[in-house]
C-alpha cells in the first residue's frame, strides 16, 4: 500500500509538471496557398487565413491583416522553411497583421513569429497586445524587419531551407488568462510603402494552470504517503 500511495502521488506530480511546461496555445503555418489568376487575387484593406491550424485552443482563432488602402494585395509566397507566408503590400501607418486567441487558464504567455519585407517593404514595426477586446494596448517593443532576396538582403526565404535571423520572439506579461487575446504587429513606416511585408509561422505559448482540484488532491496523497512511512 505504502509504494501505491507514493505511486499515486508522484505520478500526479509528473501530470501537473507537465501541464506547466510551455505549450502552443494557437500557431499559424500559413497551410494553404492564396487565390490567384486574375480576378481572384485577394485585395482590399482586410485578409484572414483564418483560425490556427495547430495548438490547444484554434477554435475562435484567427490571424488577419489590415490596410488602410483597398489597393492592398494578399499573396502566400515561399515562407521561412515552409510552403506558404501571409503576404501583403501598400502599407500606410498603423496597419498591422493580427492574431486573435484565447488565453484562458493560461500564464507567462509569449509570441514567436517570423517576418521579412521587399526592398521597398516597411522595415519598421512594433508590438503591441490587447486584453479588452482593443479598448487599451500594451506596447511590447519597436523591432526592424529584415529584407528578403535583392542586394543587401541577409538571405532570401525559402519554402525548403529555416532561416533563423528573420525570428523573433517576445514576452506578453499581463496576456495570461484573457478571454480574448489581440495581438498586433504594426507598422510605423512615416509614408506609404508600396512593397511587401510578409509574416509566417505565428505562435502564441503558454502554461497550462492546474485546476485547483489537481492541486488540492495532490497535497493529499503528499500528505498520505508521508504518513505511510
Amino acid at each position: 500500500m505504502k509504494s501505491l500511495v507514493s505511486l499515486t502521488a508522484g505520478a500526479i506530480a509528473v501530470a501537473l509538471v507537465s501541464a506547466a511546461d510551455g505549450a502552443m496555445i494557437a500557431g499559424w503555418s500559413i497551410t494553404t496557398a492564396f487565390p490567384t489568376g486574375a480576378g481572384n487575387v485577394p485585395t482590399g484593406q482586410t485578409y484572414s487565413v483564418g483560425a490556427a491550424d495547430q495548438g490547444d485552443q484554434t477554435a475562435g482563432s484567427s490571424l488577419s491583416s489590415y490596410h488602410t488602402l483597398a489597393a492592398a494585395t494578399y499573396t502566400s509566397p515561399a515562407g521561412n522553411g515552409s510552403q506558404y507566408a501571409f503576404s501583403s503590400n501598400n502599407w500606410s501607418i498603423g496597419d498591422y497583421y493580427e492574431a486573435r486567441v484565447s488565453t484562458s487558464n493560461y500564464s507567462n504567455i509569449s509570441v514567436s513569429w517570423d517576418q521579412a519585407r521587399s526592398s521597398t517593404g516597411p522595415a519598421s514595426f512594433e508590438l503591441i497586445f490587447s486584453v479588452d477586446g482593443g479598448t487599451s494596448w500594451t506596447t511590447v517593443a519597436a523591432y526592424t524587419v529584415l529584407q528578403s532576396g535583392g542586394g543587401g538582403a541577409p538571405g532570401t526565404w525559402s519554402s525548403t531551407t529555416y532561416n533563423a535571423l528573420y525570428s523573433s520572439s517576445q514576452a506578453l506579461a499581463g496576456a495570461e488568462d484573457a478571454s480574448l487575446l489581440i495581438v498586433r504587429f504594426r507598422s510605423l513606416v512615416t509614408a506609404a510603402a508600396a512593397g511587401s511585408s510578409r509574416i509566417d509561422n505565428v505562435v502564441i505559448s503558454g502554461d497550462v494552470v492546474p485546476a485547483p482540484g489537481a492541486v488540492a488532491l495532490l497535497a493529499v496523497a503528499g500528505l498520505v504517503s508521508r504518513r505511510r512511512r
